[in-house]
C-alpha cells in the first residue's frame, strides 16, 4: 500500500509542477492537472472509507446489510458521478462505459451514471474555434456561411455543432474538446494507481480490465480521422441493408480534432414515444438493430461498440416512407480475429440449440474456464434456468429480470474476475450486448425473440461460409450449402410461427390447446 501512495505522490507532485503554469494562464481550474489528481484520490478515498464503514454497521447476508449497501452504492455512484463531469474528458468515457452495464454491475451505478450519455459537459465557444482555425487554417466565417453557436451535444471526447458549407450543404461538425489529447495519458496513468490501491482495499473487486480496456481503445477514438475511415468501411460493409444510413464524411474539412460529415437527424432509438408519433414500429427498428449487430457480429466480425442512444437515430424517410437507422460516432469499433468470431459463432449457435456441451466447450475456449455459466448468463442476460430450458423458448419475465439484477449484485466478485480473464475483445460486446438490451428494454421489445432469430441466420451463414472456404471439393461445398439452406428454412419455420402466433387465429387455436398459459 505504501508504494501505491509513493506512486500517487508523484503523480501529484508532477501535477503541483504543472498547476503554475495553468494558473498563470487563467485556465479553467477544472484543467489543473493538481486539482484534477486531489479530486480523484480524494472521491476514491472518499468512497472506499464509506464501504469499510458503513458496512460494518449491520450483519453480512441480513435484510438491513443489503439496505445499507444499496444505499452505499448510491451515495457512491453520485460521488463518482461528480468526478467524471468534473475532470471531463477520460473520466467522463469511462463513466459512460460503466453507465452501459446494465446486467454486470449494481443498479445504483448504472442508473446514476446513465446521465453521462446525454448530458456531457461542454466546451466554449472560443475553443471550439480555436481548435477548427488551428487543423483547418481557416476561420469558421471562411469555412461556413453559417456555424451554430449551441451544440447539437456534446460527449466526453468532442461536441457537435450543425453547420451550411458555402454550397448551400448543411453539414455536422464535430469538434475535439482542445485539452484531451494532453489529459489523456496523464488520466490513465492515474486511474490505473487508484485501481490498484481500491483493489489493494478490497481484493475481491478488481477492475483492471476497465484500465486495459482504457489505454487502447482511447488513443484510437482520439483520431477522427480513424473514425471516418470507420464510417467508410462499415458503410460499404453493410450497403445491403437499405434502412442503415451513415453520414458521408468531407475529407476536406476534417482531421484528427476535426471531423465535418453529412448532418443526419432524427429521433433518439429508445425514444418510444417519438417513433409511435412519427408511425414508426418500435418491434421494427427493435428487429433492424439486431440484425445489423447479428451481421456486424457474428458475419463481418467488425462491429460498432458503442450503441447507446445518442449514437443510433430513427426516422421516417420521406422518399419511401420507410423507417431508417441513421448510425452515429463511428470512434469505437472492434476487430474480432476470426479464432474468436467462430468460437463465438459456436457459442451462440449452442445456446440458441440448447447444446449444454457446446455451451461448456466455446464457454472455455473463450476464456471464462469454470465460471462458464455465470458466463453465459451475462452475455445473454437470462437466469442459468432459462438458459437449460432454451433462451428461445420463453420471454424475459419480470421475475427474471429482477433476479438477473439481484444476481449482478451477489456475484459482482465474481464478475470482476470473469471480466479479468476473457479476452479483451469480449469485453466490448459485452459493454455492445448490454446497451442494445438496454434499448429494447425502453422500447419494450426486450421479450421477443426476434433478436435470437436473427443471431440464429447470421451464426447459420458465418460458419457455412468458414467451412466452405475451407472445404476443397465441390461435392463437400454442395453438402455444407445444403445443410445451411435446411437450417435457415427451420429458421424461418419457427420465426412464421411465431408471427402466426401472435395473430387473432394463433392467439385463438394457442388458447384451445392451452399454450397460451404463463410459464410456471
Amino acid at each position: 500500500m505504501a508504494k501505491w501512495f509513493l506512486r500517487i505522490g508523484a503523480v501529484i507532485t508532477g501535477g503541483l509542477a504543472l498547476s503554475d503554469f495553468y494558473v498563470a494562464s487563467h485556465v479553467d481550474p477544472n484543467d489543473i492537472a493538481f486539482v484534477r489528481i486531489v479530486r480523484a484520490v480524494a472521491t476514491t478515498a472518499i468512497i472506499s472509507f464509506d464501504y469499510m464503514t458503513s458496512l460494518k454497521k449491520a450483519e453480512y447476508g441480513t435484510e438491513e446489510y443489503e439496505t445499507v449497501k444499496s444505499q452505499v452504492h448510491r451515495r457512491s455512484a453520485g460521488r463518482l458521478l461528480a468526478l467524471c463531469c468534473a475532470n471531463r474528458g477520460t473520466f467522463i468515457k469511462v463513466g459512460q462505459h460503466l453507465g452501459g452495464l446494465d446486467y454486470l454491475l449494481p443498479e445504483e451505478y448504472t442508473s446514476t451514471l446513465k446521465i453521462l450519455h446525454s448530458k456531457a459537459p461542454q466546451s466554449r465557444l472560443e475553443e471550439i474555434q480555436q481548435v477548427i482555425e488551428e487543423d483547418l487554417g481557416k476561420e469558421i466565417p471562411q469555412l461556413f456561411v453559417s456555424f451554430e453557436e449551441t451544440p447539437l451535444g456534446a460527449a466526453s471526447w468532442a461536441q457537435v455543432h450543425k453547420a451550411v458549407l458555402h454550397d448551400g450543404r448543411t453539414v455536422a461538425v464535430k469538434v475535439q474538446h482542445p485539452k484531451v489529447r494532453s489529459q489523456c495519458a496523464q488520466d490513465i496513468i492515474l486511474m490505473e494507481h487508484l485501481i490498484q490501491g481500491v483493489s489493494w482495499m478490497f481484493p475481491d473487486f478488481s477492475f483492471a480490465w476497465l484500465v486495459d480496456e482504457a489505454k487502447k481503445n482511447m488513443p484510437l477514438e482520439l483520431d477522427f480521422l480513424k473514425e471516418g475511415h470507420n464510417a467508410e468501411v462499415v458503410a460499404g460493409m453493410l450497403k445491403h441493408f437499405r434502412y442503415l444510413k451513415i453520414p458521408q464524411i468531407h475529407w476536406e474539412l476534417s482531421t484528427s480534432r476535426v471531423l465535418t460529415m453529412e448532418f443526419m437527424e432524427g429521433g433518439q432509438v429508445n425514444d418510444r414515444e417519438y417513433m409511435e408519433k412519427n408511425g414508426i414500429d418500435v418491434n421494427e427498428i427493435s428487429q433492424k438493430l439486431g440484425e445489423l449487430y447479428s451481421e456486424m457480429i457474428f458475419v463481418n466480425g467488425f462491429v460498432h461498440c458503442d450503441p447507446h442512444p445518442g449514437n443510433v437515430l430513427v426516422r421516417k424517410s420521406t422518399q419511401t416512407n420507410k423507417a431508417e437507422i441513421v448510425l452515429l460516432d463511428h470512434g469505437l469499433y472492434q476487430n474480432l480475429t476470426e479464432g474468436f468470431r467462430l468460437d463465438y459463432c459456436h457459442l451462440w449457435h449452442s445456446l440458441i440449440r440448447i447444446d449444454m456441451k457446446g455451451i461448456e466447450m466455446y464457454s472455455r475456449r473463450l476464456g471464462a474456464g469454470d465460471l462458464y455459466p455465470l458466463f453465459t448468463c451475462m452475455l445473454t442476460a437470462r437466469s442459468w434456468a432459462s438458459i437449460t430450458r432454451g433462451i428461445k423458448q420463453r420471454p424475459v419475465s419480470q421475475t427474471e429480470e429482477m433476479e438477473i439484477r439481484v444476481n449482478a449484485v451477489k456475484y459482482l466478485p465474481r464478475i470482476n474476475e470473469l471480466l479479468n480473464k476473457v479476452p479483451r475483445q469480449m469485453l466490448l460486446l459485452l459493454k455492445t450486448n448490454d446497451l442494445l438490451r438496454g434499448i429494447e428494454t425502453s422500447l419494450q421489445t426486450r421479450a421477443s425473440a426476434t433478436s435470437f432469430i436473427n443471431m440464429s441466420r447470421c451464426c447459420v451463414r458465418a460458419l457455412s461460409r468458414y467451412e466452405k472456404d475451407k472445404c476443397k471439393s465441390w461435392h463437400g461445398k454442395l453438402k455444407i450449402s445444403w445443410a445451411e439452406t435446411l437450417d435457415l428454412w427451420q429458421i424461418n419455420l419457427y420465426a412464421a410461427l411465431l408471427w402466426i402466433k401472435t395473430t387473432l387465429l394463433g392467439s385463438w387455436i394457442a388458447g384451445i390447446l392451452g399454450y397460451d398459459q404463463a410459464p410456471q
